[in-house]
Order: C-alpha cells, then sequence, then structure tokens
C-alpha cells in the first residue's frame, strides 16, 4: 500500500534555501536546458508519417 502524503509531510523542509554547491559553479542555464532537450528517439519516423499521408492522399485522389 502506498502511503498518501500531504504538504503537512514536508513542512519542516518546504521553507528551507536551496542549497548551493561547495566546490564548484552553477550549471548555467543555457547549457542547463541543452542538456533536457528533446532528443530524435524516433529517427525517421517523420519520414515515414509524411509517406503515409502522401498515399493516402494518392488513394483519395484515385
Amino acid at each position: 500500500m502506498i502511503p498518501q502524503r500531504t504538504s503537512e509531510d514536508y513542512a519542516d523542509i518546504v521553507n528551507l534555501p536551496r542549497p548551493e554547491p561547495q566546490n564548484h559553479q552553477r550549471m548555467p542555464l543555457a547549457k542547463r536546458a541543452a542538456q533536457f532537450a528533446p532528443f530524435a528517439a524516433l529517427t525517421g519516423y517523420d519520414k515515414v508519417v509524411a509517406e503515409t499521408i502522401r498515399q493516402h492522399e494518392e488513394s483519395i485522389d484515385d
């Protein structure tokens, strides 16, 4: 059984300041954003979809 949590469970830590790194500088926002940028997990998928659409439209015209 998964315990149900409420905001009161975290009342002791909610307003604490965010910890700052002691041994290195923070990563710049631009680099941090690039780290989580989407990647092409389905390479070639857009071509398959475009070809399917083309074939479907071609069959409608016939």
